[in-house]
């Protein structure tokens, strides 16, 4: 067995350089500019706008900032959320984009604010992660495109998934605040 080792790290290795050398490049946003996403749901008509770089810089701390756009993970059992138990919503901390309920959310032990499922089924995009050798699926804001965590098979019922997300990423709203920041409509998701 032991001979094997080096040869799933060969072939992870240029798996990930398979992949990132066909990856397509987004063309850059001028520092003065932001990149404004339109999300059109059932829920509402809001605009999420993404921040130029620099603007994120200033608006978020350095570990906000290193989790969300380099893909950072926070330190687990001292973060913000990972025992957070009061009813609210779950917004990206970069473009306030809704993406999980605490109706969805459970003690998973792992000291990350863990949940069953997005808020709603688009909430959240999923991607294949390479960096630590074996494959992982990341969890990405769907138009922030801020990293989030990951998603494991290993949560209860009823959709046996674990979101395991950093809560340097998030931006907790409680139930009572909902309306008067503007996720009123959030509410029968509690």
């Amino acid at each position: 067995m032991r001979g094997y080792g080096a040869g799933i790290i060969l072939t992870a290795v240029a798996t990930m350089f398979w992949l990132n050398a066909g990856a397509e490049k987004m063309a850059p946003v001028a520092d003065n500019q932001s990149l404004e996403v339109v999300v059109a749901s059932s829920k509402d008509n809001q605009r999420y706008v993404k921040p130029t770089d620099e603007q994120l810089r200033r608006q978020l701390t350095p570990l906000q900032y290193e989790v969300t756009q380099k893909d950072a993970t926070e330190r687990a059992f001292n973060n913000a959320y990972w025992d957070e138990k009061r009813d609210g919503i779950y917004v990206d901390i970069v473009t306030g984009e809704p993406l999980f309920s605490s109706r969805d959310k459970f003690k998973s032990g792992t000291g990350w604010p863990s949940f069953t499922r997005p808020i709603n089924p688009d909430a959240v995009v999923e991607q294949t992660d390479y960096k630590l050798i074996w494959p992982r699926t990341e969890v990405r804001s769907r138009h922030g495109d801020s990293h989030l965590g990951h998603v494991f098979d290993d949560g209860p019922q009823p959709t046996g998934l674990r979101y395991c997300v950093n809560s340097a990423a998030l931006r907790f709203i409680p139930r009572e605040e909902l309306t008067a920041a503007g996720y009123g409509d959030y509410l029968d998701n509690l």
